[in-house]
């Protein structure tokens, strides 16, 4: 009797280990087990394949940005001087406020609207710096989707930057494209664009490249643009610029902005997203803005407000990477 439960003590000491055995191992079973594996950026991903290829010869024709003879990063020399006076005015360090440097947005909204711009006058054009170009469309997309009438979809150019898609989707945005390259004429589809902006419904969000239409380089004359702006009012739709690349289409940051500038002119309240990283080739500094033109100046603080809520709980400041005010003599 007593060599029986002798031998059950052992059997029930050997299944307690076995249980823990069991659940120790399934602690250290990974959460994160079933995660499947994404498919590389489109973009970036290209990048990242050159980078592993030992073949000496290469040439990184992917993302677009100033290299040398050697294919090294090329810096302006207007960005070393600038670097040179924010080195010199020894920078305090102080955290930017939620919308970033008002020297800066000051100066990105007069280059991008003109210092002349009723928006600009009127005091009601909200504005923020942000992680360059993205971060100012993924700032735009959240703003129109919690905050505009009906925001379901966004109608984009077919084709456009392969990252638009990305970022509007993230925003809870369902994205549509309407015509806008011919291939055919190795040119702008202008019949095709205009009758989808007129089948779109009324009120519908039109994403714009400003200048420089990125993947094409095509873009409508100043003609066109007025036409577009004409449709656009007519069916009550949204201007969403992207301007990306304001100085390259023409070497004249004037006239690559004659579009964003003309629909504030007939009476558009757009949004307008800027990035710094190809015209400035600031590629690494990360540096943007994001405007909204709104009614009135009161109209411009609730927006305002809202923009820096939705900014707080993503990064909660931009980086401070500009010169606030003049060095010292």
């Amino acid at each position: 009797m007593l060599s029986t439960l002798r031998v059950a003590s052992r059997s029930a000491a050997s299944r307690e280990v076995n249980m823990r055995t069991v659940v120790i191992g399934a602690r250290h079973a990974s959460a994160w087990a079933n995660v499947p594996q994404g498919p590389p950026d489109a973009i970036l991903g290209i990048t990242e394949a050159f980078k592993a290829d030992s073949f000496k010869e290469k040439i990184n024709l992917g993302v677009g940005a100033y290299r040398d003879d050697k294919g090294k990063p090329y810096v302006l020399p207007s960005v070393r001087a600038a670097e040179d006076k924010v080195v010199a005015s020894r920078l305090d360090k102080e955290y930017a406020g939620i919308t970033g440097v008002p020297a800066f947005t000051t100066a990105a909204a007069e280059l991008a609207y003109g210092a002349d711009s009723s928006a600009i006058k009127d005091n009601r054009l909200v504005i923020t710096q942000t992680i360059s170009g993205t971060g100012a469309l993924r700032i735009g997309g959240a703003f129109l989707k919690k905050f505009y009438p009906g925001a379901k979809k966004i109608y984009i150019p077919n084709p456009s930057w392969a990252n638009h898609k990305a970022v509007f989707t993230d925003s809870g945005l369902e994205v549509a494209t309407y015509s806008y390259y011919n291939k055919d004429t190795i040119g702008l589809d202008f019949e095709g664009l205009i009758a989808d902006i007129k089948a779109a419904p009324e009120g519908s969000i039109i994403l714009l490249h400003a200048c420089a239409h990125n993947p094409t380089g095509v873009d409508p004359t100043q003609a066109q643009w007025r036409q577009i702006s004409d449709v656009m009012k007519q069916k009550g739709h949204f201007a969403f610029f992207d301007m990306a690349y304001q100085g390259f289409a023409s070497g004249n940051a004037d006239q690559d902005a004659f579009a964003p500038r003309h629909f504030v002119e007939q009476g558009h309240n757009i949004a307008l997203c800027q990035s710094f990283a190809k015209n400035m080739g600031l590629y690494g500094e990360r540096v943007g803005a994001f405007s909204l033109v709104c009614e009135n100046a009161e109209e411009k603080k609730r927006v305002d407000s809202q923009i820096k809520i939705l900014i707080r709980p993503f990064y909660s400041n931009p980086p401070f990477t500009v010169l606030a005010s003049p060095p010292p003599s």
